[in-house]
């Protein structure tokens, strides 16, 4: 059939990926939200990814690779290209994060399991976050700048018709260095079963429903409402993993202590 030949498939393809091609309108704000399919599936996995990492479930890796890939093609259409780098990184970090969780010993273990970071590495960890904070924060126009410059030159290298968007100062310097910096270091800790994780999600998500109602983004805000929930039940469920595999590493060494002295 003629519907199915290489032209008509293209047209299908990109009719998806098109921000333009609306799945539904929210009735949210003074003109609403016009939600594109891309967007809601790119969200829709978002969420999933979040749950099923609350339930500490590996395949959560596999919906956060198909949020950060759609989003990578929301952001190139809409220009955003340092949030575009920013969903290349999520990408390695999924990608690391799938081997890590999947990795086992050689009694057939998992090796990786819930737990708290140690004293030092919490210190180490909130140093390092509040430096590069501090850093991104009187340099966040010049950093995204430089970004969307590499991601330019980059896609216009591989053949892209794109012209250099227009960047526009930062509305919130601050708080928008606070969301992408602690959003890399709750993705790395994640990545290593660290319930921290969880309490920056929340710090982050909360910020972001402040700073999207804000700018009357009400959709978007809404979205981090839910995420914040998926967050705290995530970082409850991790606490008493945590407490669990604590229990049982104690009740290990305490057997193998006895074993060794009899």
């Amino acid at each position: 059939m003629d519907f199915f030949n290489i032209h008509n498939i293209y047209n299908v393809v990109a009719h998806f990926f098109s921000i333009k091609s609306i799945f539904v309108h929210i009735p949210l704000g003074e003109t609403g939200y016009d939600l594109s399919y891309i967007e809601a599936i790119g969200t829709i996995a978002g969420l999933l990814c979040i749950w099923l990492a609350s339930q500490e479930k590996i395949i959560n890796y596999l919906f956060g690779l198909i949020n950060v890939s759609l989003f990578a093609v929301i952001f190139f259409q809409i220009q955003l290209y340092a949030s575009l780098i920013l969903q290349i990184f999520f990408f390695a970090a999924n990608i690391y994060g799938w081997y890590a969780w999947s990795r086992v010993n050689e009694k057939k273990q998992v090796e990786l399991k819930v737990r708290w970071l140690k004293p030092k590495q919490m210190l180490g960890v909130a140093a390092a976050s509040i430096i590069f904070i501090l850093i991104m924060a009187f340099n966040i126009d010049r950093i995204f700048g430089f970004m969307a410059k590499i991601s330019f030159l980059a896609l216009q290298g591989m053949g892209a018709d794109i012209t250099m968007p227009v960047l526009q100062p930062d509305a919130f310097p601050f708080w928008d260095s606070v969301m992408t910096v602690l959003s890399i270091v709750a993705m790395i800790l994640m990545t290593r079963k660290h319930v921290e994780n969880w309490l920056i999600w929340v710090l982050i998500d909360v910020i972001s429903v402040v700073v999207y109602f804000y700018q009357g983004v009400l959709a978007m805000s809404l979205q981090y409402i839910i995420l914040t929930g998926i967050a705290l039940n995530g970082a409850r469920l991790w606490i008493n993993a945590a407490k669990n595999n604590k229990t049982e590493h104690n009740n290990a060494e305490a057997e193998q202590t006895e074993s060794v002295n009899s």
